[in-house]
C-alpha cells in the first residue's frame, strides 16, 4: 500500500489497519454466500437488513448528534439504492460465473470512479489513464470469452459484474461526499444500509421467492456474510473513503478477488480456467495503471482530492 501522509485525519497507521481488515473480512463475501445455497437477492437483502439491524443503535445515535439533511440526504439515498443494486447484481452474477470472474470483474470499480471524475467533475483521463481503461476491457472481453466453460450462464454473470463494479464506484464518491459534508459514519453507514435493504425488500416477492423456506444453516451463512464482509469490511471502507481518495479505496479492494479465489480453490477445489487467471491478471493490470497515472491524491484533513465538489468543505470529526 502507498505511504499514506499524516493530518488532521486519522493516522497512517489506524487507516492501514481499517484497510486491511475491512478487505480480509470482504474476501469471505463470495465464499459465505455460496455455501449459503440460498437465492442471490434473498441473500442480498437479508445481508443488508441484518446490518442494519445490527448498527441500529449506533445509528440512531449518530443520527441524534449528526442528523442527514438536505443535499445530504439525497445523496445517502442515492447511495444506499446504488448499494441495492451492487448486491443485488454481483450476489446473483455467482450463480452464472466462477468466484474468480465475478470478484475480478466486480473489482473494476477504480474505471467506474475514473469515468464518474471525467464526466461529472469534469477530470479528463489522460492518455496513461486511457490505455489503462482499454488494457482493463480487454481483460474483461478475455474473461467473458475465457470463462464460457465456467459456470451456467458466464456471460450473464460477467455483465451482472462489471454493472456490480459500476454501482460500486458510485456507491463509493456519494459516500465519500455524505461523509466529508460532516455526516457520521455510523449515521451515513447505517442509512444506506436500511435504504438498500429497504429497497430489496420487495424484490424477492416478485420474483416468487420465499422469504423464510431454507435451512437454519443457510440462514447462519447469511448471518455471517452481514456481520463480516459488511458490517467489518464495507463499514472500514466507508470510513477509509471519508479521508482517502474513493479511487485509491477502490484500488485496495482489488486483492479482493487474491483472497476470494484463494479460498475458493482451497474450500471449493474451484480451479480457474486459463482465459480467467490470464483475463484477470490483465483486468487487474490495467486497472491499477489507471489508477497509477491518474490525478489523486490522498486526502488527510484537507479538501484535496480532484473528485472534491466544488465548495464542499470537508469537517473532520
Amino acid at each position: 500500500m502507498p505511504e499514506i501522509p499524516s493530518g488532521a485525519g486519522p493516522s497512517r497507521l489506524k487507516l492501514s489497519i481499517v484497510l486491511a481488515v475491512a478487505l480480509a473480512a470482504v474476501s469471505f463475501a463470495a465464499i459465505f454466500i455460496r455455501l449459503a445455497e440460498v437465492p442471490a437477492l434473498v441473500v442480498a437483502l437479508y445481508r443488508l437488513l441484518i446490518a442494519a439491524v445490527v448498527m441500529l443503535p449506533l445509528t440512531l445515535r449518530a443520527l441524534a448528534r449528526s442528523p442527514i439533511r438536505g443535499l445530504a440526504l439525497v445523496k445517502t439515498i442515492a447511495a444506499g439504492a446504488l448499494l441495492a443494486v451492487h448486491f443485488a447484481t454481483w450476489i446473483s452474477s455467482l450463480s452464472f460465473t466462477t468466484v474468480a470472474a465475478s470478484v475480478s470483474l466486480a473489482a473494476t470499480s477504480p474505471l467506474w470512479v475514473a469515468l464518474i471524475a471525467w464526466l461529472v467533475f469534469s477530470v479528463a483521463p489522460t492518455l496513461s489513464v486511457m490505455f489503462g481503461v482499454l488494457l482493463a476491457v480487454a481483460g474483461a472481453a478475455i474473461i467473458g470469452f475465457g470463462d464460457l466453460a465456467g459456470g451456467s450462464n458466464p456471460l450473464l454473470g460477467d455483465a451482472l459484474a462489471l454493472a456490480a463494479g459500476a454501482a460500486a464506484a458510485g456507491y463509493l464518491v456519494l459516500g465519500r461526499s455524505v461523509m466529508r459534508s460532516g455526516v457520521n459514519l455510523a449515521a451515513y453507514a447505517g442509512t444506506a444500509y436500511g435504504v438498500a435493504a429497504l429497497l430489496l425488500l420487495p424484490v424477492p416477492l416478485l420474483f416468487g421467492l420465499p422469504y423464510l423456506d431454507y435451512p437454519p444453516a443457510s440462514f447462519l451463512w447469511i448471518a455471517l456474510v452481514a456481520l463480516i464482509p459488511q458490517v467489518i469490511g464495507h463499514t472500514g471502507l466507508n470510513f477509509a473513503a471519508k479521508y482517502l481518495s474513493p479511487m485509491l479505496v477502490a484500488t485496495t479492494i482489488l486483492v479482493e478477488p487474491v483472497g476470494a479465489g484463494i479460498l475458493a480453490l482451497w474450500l471449493f477445489k474451484e480451479i480457474p480456467t486459463t482465459g480467467t487467471i490470464l483475463g484477470a491478471s490483465v483486468l487487474l493490470l490495467g486497472v491499477v495503471m489507471t489508477i497509477r497515472s491518474g490525478s489523486w491524491e490522498y486526502v488527510s484533513g484537507r479538501p484535496e482530492a480532484v473528485l472534491e465538489e466544488p465548495g464542499e468543505k470537508p469537517t473532520i470529526e
